[in-house]
């Protein structure tokens, strides 16, 4: 490989390494001369009065910081297309991944990056019978969804009793690199809704006062979740809590229309037959006594005098009060003998949306939610799926002013989001997409999920979006790409033996390892074209939706491609020779953007040839 072309990426970005690099650009001294950081120097910069033994407020567990630094470790992992399952694979523009959630979350930094307005996750609870995700950080001679006694496709999932030690430690564990990569994929206007209960909150809580940071929590909207007693409890617990968090809430405390619900019109009416629609009566009055707001108003009917009450003022000064009456906006109460009151237009209305308020009350409960899953799957097979209403209404609050909006879900369960953004789409015209990501966790084979064929939960998800989509009516894109979480095409890793196998075993698994090393090919474990064009794009910032063209008459002795796909294109060559004349056509100004070139192709020649005319533009495989 020459040294002065760089590789095209084989791994998610190692954002360990860019935050090293960053500090380094902007502070070097605190780097010692081999490079390293020099955590001394940093530490006495953040605290010049005491370096040592400095005392501070933190939030703190065990395997706190090893979580963290796992989660900006690249993965070598990639995404396989399953046609087999998806719906309308070349039209849809949604995602089911099956897979671990932190190695997907990782791969879709490269394209995904900045770009998801609204997150909605519903993760296990610990209660102490909920599986969790055990991250084995110090594992190294296999990634850890792959290694051997998993449940299913590198997936093994552990109970976390109570009794265990570590119960709230492992579960923070779990969720503090999810959170960390989610947070990278927000917009800088995206907003992320977390339910939880009172396991977990409080600590919940602190993680994402850390993460997101304490300034950008919107508030704790509390869900009547449960209208039944639970007899047995000493207080049956009939509520959910939902976090919400913004990427920036300075974004929203300037547009505040953009963090708000659809008006439904209630209370509006038109008594009067006011031309200009319906309308509802607003207080006159606000908080805060200001010398140009406190004049006297006289109800016109009764005579009566009204000054604001106590610590308050009227709405507006009296010269646009003056406006106001003149334009028949002021009321005095149904039957004009009450206090001044300002009208508000139902038009109105619907173009400043609806402020959301802490309780919500008037959605459907989890037990409305599983009697509607149930008539679309045919059996009870999902414990406790929130409704899609509620689901729906984080969505217009979250993403209120976008119907483009990208929704994501990496905790998907039954594929309730799904079926949300699949609905609003359909009812108001919006494309908005999502992107859902589920375990293939097995099903209980006592449950009545396995029994009706469902061995996973990721294989459960999939065929209730399916039902889902085909009783939407109204043009919406109801179809998704399911793709899985699978080894890399591009990138074969160490050999290394298996503990629980026979040394004879692990003596025949490495010859094998050998062989297909030595073999001359770009794919690894027998993957198609496809499936590395697939993994080459999403791990270049290209994406999966992307388009590739041939460009047989421009390059007639190799097979060359474009590339294009969000927002940005390539060529590419998997060929493993470059012809001359190749290089010549590239050279002269065939390529724009990225040349993306199998790396057994580049002879002297045409390395030359090449890095002269495309400089930084080559990448190789």
């Amino acid at each position: 490989m020459p040294h002065d072309i760089a590789p095209a990426e084989t791994a998610s970005p190692d954002f360990n390494a860019q935050r090293l690099a960053e500090l380094r650009r902007l502070f070097p001294d605190l780097f010692d001369g081999e490079g390293q950081l020099d955590e001394a120097a940093l530490r006495a910069l953040v605290h010049p009065d005491g370096a040592q033994g400095v005392q501070a407020f933190r939030f703190d567990w065990a395997g706190k910081l090893d979580s963290k630094r796992f989660a900006f470790m690249p993965s070598r992992a990639t995404l396989m297309a399953d046609r087999a399952r998806s719906v309308n694979f070349d039209t849809t523009g949604n995602m089911i991944v099956e897979g671990d959630n932190l190695e997907v979350l990782k791969l879709l930094q490269k394209t995904y990056f900045e770009q998801v307005k609204c997150i909605y996750i519903d993760p296990p609870y610990n209660t102490g019978n909920d599986f969790i995700y055990p991250d084995n950080f110090a594992e190294g001679k296999k990634a850890y969804w792959e290694r051997n006694g998993v449940v299913k496709d590198g997936v093994r999932l552990v109970a976390n009793p109570e009794s265990g030690g570590r119960y709230h430690s492992r579960w923070l564990n779990m969720m503090q690199p999810r959170l960390l990569l989610a947070r990278q994929l927000l917009r800088e206007d995206g907003v992320i809704f977390i339910s939880i209960s009172d396991a977990e909150a409080h600590n919940l809580r602190k993680l994402c006062d850390e993460i997101f940071g304490e300034e950008n929590f919107i508030g704790c909207i509390v869900w009547n979740s449960t209208k039944s007693v639970t007899n047995t409890a000493l207080i049956s617990v009939s509520h959910t809590y939902n976090f919400v968090y913004a990427k920036q809430k300075s974004y929203f405390v300037e547009n505040r229309p953009h963090f708000r619900l659809a008006e439904n019109g209630d209370g509006f009416s038109n008594p009067d037959n006011d031309p200009r629609g319906p309308w509802k009566a607003d207080p006159f009055q606000v908080g805060g006594e200001r010398p140009n707001q406190l004049y006297e108003i006289k109800n016109p009917k009764t005579g009566e005098v009204y000054r604001p009450n106590p610590g308050n003022s009227w709405k507006n000064e009296h010269k646009v009060f003056e406006k106001l009456m003149a334009d028949n906006r002021i009321v005095f109460g149904t039957k004009g003998e009450a206090g001044p009151q300002r009208k508000r237009f139902l038009h109105e209305a619907e173009e400043r949306g609806k402020v959301a308020k802490t309780l919500w009350e008037d959605i459907d409960t989890t037990t409305n939610a599983t009697k509607a899953l149930k008539t679309l799957m045919g059996g009870n097979l999902f414990d406790n799926p929130k409704p899609s209403d509620l689901i729906k209404r984080f969505i217009q609050l979250g993403a209120h002013d976008s119907k483009e909006a990208i929704i994501l879900d990496f905790f998907a369960g039954s594929g309730t989001t799904a079926q949300a953004v699949m609905e609003l789409n359909a009812g108001d015209g919006g494309t908005r997409r999502y992107i859902l990501v589920q375990v293939p966790e097995y099903t209980d084979e006592k449950s009545e999920a396995y029994k009706a064929g469902y061995t996973t939960i990721s294989d459960l998800c999939m065929e209730r979006v399916r039902r889902a989509g085909a009783k939407i009516q109204g043009g919406a894109d109801t179809g998704f790409r399911a793709y899985r979480l699978a080894a890399s095409c591009l990138y074969r890793p160490l050999f290394a033996p298996d503990p629980e196998a026979s040394e004879e075993d692990n003596r025949a698994a490495l010859a094998a390892y050998l062989e297909a090393a030595a073999q001359p090919d770009l794919l690894a474990g027998g993957a198609d074209f496809a499936d590395a064009v697939d993994e080459i794009a999403l791990k270049n910032g290209y994406g999966l939706f992307y388009t590739l063209e041939a460009l047989g008459e421009a390059f007639p002795e190799n097979a060359v491609y474009r590339l294009t796909g969000n927002g940005k294109s390539a060529l590419l060559c998997l060929d493993e020779t470059l012809a001359e004349g190749t290089a010549d056509a590239l050279a002269e100004g065939h390529a724009d953007g990225q040349l993306l070139v199998h790396r057994r192709a580049l002879s002297t020649a045409t390395t030359f040839t090449l890095q002269t005319a495309l400089k930084d533009n080559i990448r190789i495989l």
